[in-house]
């Protein structure tokens, strides 16, 4: 009824205020219904639909700045700004991607896709409006959990000296708070926030600096309105870092909202909303189960589960159960995860063993070298993060970690390419920034019983070792070749001559159907399991140029830095006529779609690798 007349930004103006909530509602209907044949993240969205229709009352696109943090909550922005026509498209490649995006809409400020960012990047651009001469408002939406990563902070501290209008909007789905402090606060929002009141509470400081002893009244002033504001305000973590706090306010009243986000427009300074929102609200499964909602794949609206139902396990659920036979055989074993314990399979690790599971919220910075004091210690503990998620702690890795060998386990999710969640969540740099570490072992299982054996090995390895393996179905070929984990040696599965295939981990299983296609054509192809992609098996390399005229390194990793360059490396010191081609994904980020369109489009699936080797051949 009245979402069919949203088709362009700003057309919710144009919506009658007793047609607000038939909106939100035909939205959440929207959502559902798309959603449940797409897939994507429906509870984050759900709750912050009044959220958004607040924010595009209030502001003006494209020229008001919009920020998401992480933005996997953006989809009702995404209707409100012309896109519903797209949603059909929602994660599908070469469709509407599940984050904001700069190239799809001009409604879109900032692209972003991983969290604490959001308060950064506004305020960056609030300052750069400021030094324009412009007056647009720049507004950040970020979520609590958001608030556990440290950047955030960073960007509060510096948006409290930079003092320039700017508003962020913290989405709280996870806290209360009484009647009697939010009618307090409410009421406090109003004055404080009116021209009047900022006009006199200047007034009277700049009258009180003339007269005798007139700073020492202001500073007893401050102190009694700050002890005031610590018994009624919750806030006043915000007011001491140098924000207006205003809220907290009911995110599902769509009249509030809109209300304290134009109160927060009139000043002059940074000012921080806080919003209550209920993640999977007008939807009882997302309301019951907000974490199986957060990125969910295509499921029955009746019932609210998957369609697909999985009959093998993925590669999580090997190393879940593999965690949690480790806890029960090694006391000093110990799990970490970023605030993904359900998408890194330690929630079972969790349930068996809470003291000696710590998830350290969206803070993997703090995980990595919260890790290095546990193992300075004397425990084991196994770091699980996403490799696209691992990036912010390099510097971590490397200075609290290697340079100290301690015994930390990486283990690595979501490694290579992961599919619909595009160019955010890809996993294709971990090889690279993780080779060039002096004393780290980099480990890439070839199937389901290669990763239990490899996380085994890496628990009881004395040094610091990652492990890294990709998301979705664990292979179970290969099942008779299972030989024992011995360091830095890979693994001959087929021995012929001419060309050698020599794959990491996710590609062994495509170098396996690539071999039977090259065979068609009539040539003799051997197969390597690399199993270690640092340290390289020199012996291995040096074998498989001396046997072979062609080999070829395959990884679901970038070529720069890769696997194959440093067997290059090494590659170029033998003496041979063999001639050396890697493949990898090319210098470029990979958008959303399914991995095997991903492969075909990048020419890495069975018959791109075949078409590649026979072109280089001739």
């Amino acid at each position: 009824m009245y979402l069919e007349r949203i088709n362009k930004p700003n057309d919710i103006k144009k919506i009658p205020r007793e047609g607000l909530d038939v909106l939100a509602q035909e939205i959440r209907e929207f959502l559902i219904e798309t959603i449940s044949e797409t897939g994507g993240h429906l509870a984050a969205n759900l709750g912050a639909v009044e959220l958004t229709m607040a924010l595009h009352l209030v502001m003006d696109f494209p020229d008001d700045k919009l920020i998401w943090d992480v933005g996997h909550q953006s989809y009702t922005h995404k209707i409100l700004t012309g896109r519903k026509s797209e949603f059909n498209t929602l994660r599908k490649f070469h469709g509407l991607a599940g984050f904001p995006k700069t190239k799809e809409s001009d409604c879109d400020a900032f692209n972003t896709g991983h969290s604490s960012t959001s308060i950064s990047a506004g305020l960056g651009m609030a300052v750069a409006r400021t030094l324009q001469g412009k007056n647009n408002t720049v507004i950040s939406v970020i979520g609590d959990g958001s608030l556990t990563g440290g950047m955030a902070y960073e960007a509060i501290n510096n948006a409290a000296k930079a003092q320039t209008p700017f508003i962020i909007v913290l989405n709280d789905n996870n806290m209360s708070i009484s009647e009697n402090v939010g009618g307090v606060s409410s009421y406090l929002n109003k004055i404080r926030t009116t021209e009047a009141y900022l006009e006199l509470k200047e007034d009277v400081k700049n009258k009180l600096k003339t007269v005798p002893r007139g700073k020492s009244m202001i500073h007893r002033i401050q102190n009694v309105k700050s002890g005031f504001k610590q018994l009624v305000l919750p806030g006043m973590m915000f007011e001491n870092m140098g924000l207006t706090y205003l809220g907290p306010v009911n995110g599902h009243d769509i009249a509030a909202m809109e209300k304290v986000l134009r109160e927060a427009k009139r000043c002059k300074t940074p000012v921080l909303v806080h919003v209550l929102t209920h993640k999977g609200r007008g939807y009882v499964p997302a309301e019951r189960h907000p974490a199986r909602f957060h990125g969910a794949e295509p499921f029955d609206i009746e019932t609210g589960l998957p369609l697909k139902k999985r009959t093998t396990p993925n590669y999580t659920d090997i190393f879940s159960t593999v965690m949690c036979k480790l806890g029960d055989s090694n006391p000093n074993v110990v799990a970490i995860t970023a605030a993904m314990p359900d998408g890194t399979g330690l929630k079972r690790f969790r349930n068996m063993y809470p003291d000696r599971f710590f998830d350290v919220g969206i803070a993997e910075q703090h995980a990595v070298t919260f890790a290095a004091g546990l193992a300075s210690s004397g425990l084991r503990p196994v770091v699980a993060i996403y490799s696209s998620f691992l990036q912010r702690a390099y510097d971590q890795i490397l200075h609290d970690v290697c340079i100290q060998k301690l015994p930390v386990v990486f283990a690595i999710d979501r490694a290579g390419l992961v599919g619909s969640d595009g160019e955010t969540h890809q996993g294709i740099f971990d090889l690279s920034y993780l080779s060039e570490i002096p004393n780290l072992t980099v480990m890439a299982p070839k199937n389901k019983w290669e990763l239990a054996d490899m996380l085994r090995y890496a628990v009881q390895y004395d040094g610091p070792i990652a492990l890294r393996y990709p998301r979705g179905q664990a292979f179970e070929g290969l099942y008779e070749m299972r030989p024992a984990i011995e360091y830095g040696k890979s693994e001959w599965l087929y021995e012929e001559s001419e060309i050698c295939l020599i794959a990491v981990g996710s590609m062994v299983k495509i170098a396996l159907k690539a071999k039977e296609l090259l065979e068609a054509e009539g040539h003799k192809v051997s197969v390597v399991n690399a199993r270690f992609v640092k340290p390289i098996d020199e012996e291995m390399v040096a074998k498989a140029a001396k046997k072979h005229k062609y080999v070829v390194t395959l990884e679901e990793n970038v070529l720069s830095g890769g696997y194959g360059e440093n067997v290059r490396e090494y590659f170029d010191t033998l003496s041979t006529r063999a001639k050396l081609l890697n493949i990898a994904i090319p210098d470029c980020f990979v958008e959303h779609g399914k991995v095997d369109e991903l492969l075909e489009e990048l020419n890495m699936d069975a018959k791109g690798i075949t078409n590649r080797v026979l072109e280089w051949m001739k």
